[in-house]
């Protein structure tokens, strides 16, 4: 058997591992909406440490906050998670501060980028990085939203347009006044719920400007 078909083999045997009791979990704790987006986060998770494991000289970072919660879920199960680490990867993958899975012995070991990343996962599965590594594309009027820089945020109107300020004074996001009070709204919470946005904006509204807060990195999606 060649090396290529052992990977092969291998990788389907990981991403065909079951734990019913994690998505049991992920449903009771309302991390995820449904039976099918739990699994679907679950098969991301086992092709993220797949990955990582394919190439132990490089730190592989994690790109999605919903992704590696359910990753953090699965360690909490410690037996079965050392369990699964052992029986496929030969040993236990640590879930560190960096989010990377961290090569051993290689205290200088290269961090890639999130096209290497990119890359990497449709050389390994044959297809493209599904939407749910993209946090932005997973805000729903009832998704919670954290603000790391709540308090410190001011909102500057400019007459027929306003501006999200941080405290460097540097414009984070410049939209029309209809997000007026929204941009306020965000400005001051340290966590909120979409739907909670002022009334002035409709739902996919504010779907959107809470999406383009997510994609610049501003904003944070809870699991």
């Amino acid at each position: 058997m060649t090396q290529a078909c052992q990977n092969a083999i291998e990788q389907e045997l990981v991403l065909c591992y079951t734990a019913p009791f994690l998505i049991d979990k992920l449903l009771k704790d309302h991390v995820v909406d449904s039976t099918e987006e739990a699994e679907v986060l679950f098969s991301e998770v086992k092709k993220y440490l797949l990955l990582a494991s394919s190439d132990r000289e490089k730190i592989w970072k994690m790109y999605s906050l919903r992704v590696d919660e359910v990753w953090h879920q699965f360690i909490l199960y410690t037996r079965e998670y050392m369990n699964f680490c052992d029986r496929f990867f030969g040993r236990y993958i640590a879930h560190s501060p960096s989010n990377a899975p961290k090569p051993e012995g290689l205290d200088k070991a290269e961090a890639t980028s999130f096209v290497q990343f990119v890359s990497k996962y449709e050389e390994l599965f044959g297809s493209s990085l599904p939407d749910v590594w993209y946090d932005e594309r997973s805000v729903r009027p009832w998704r919670r939203i954290f603000n790391d820089q709540a308090g410190s945020l001011k909102v500057l109107d400019n007459g027929d347009s306003v501006d999200l300020i941080d405290s460097a004074g540097t414009s984070l996001l410049s939209v029309n006044q209809m997000a007026h009070s929204a941009l306020v709204f965000i400005s001051k919470h340290a966590a909120f719920y979409v739907r909670e946005l002022p009334d002035d904006l409709a739902d996919e509204e504010k779907v959107g400007l809470i999406s383009a807060l997510v994609e610049v990195n501003l904003l944070r999606v809870a699991s």
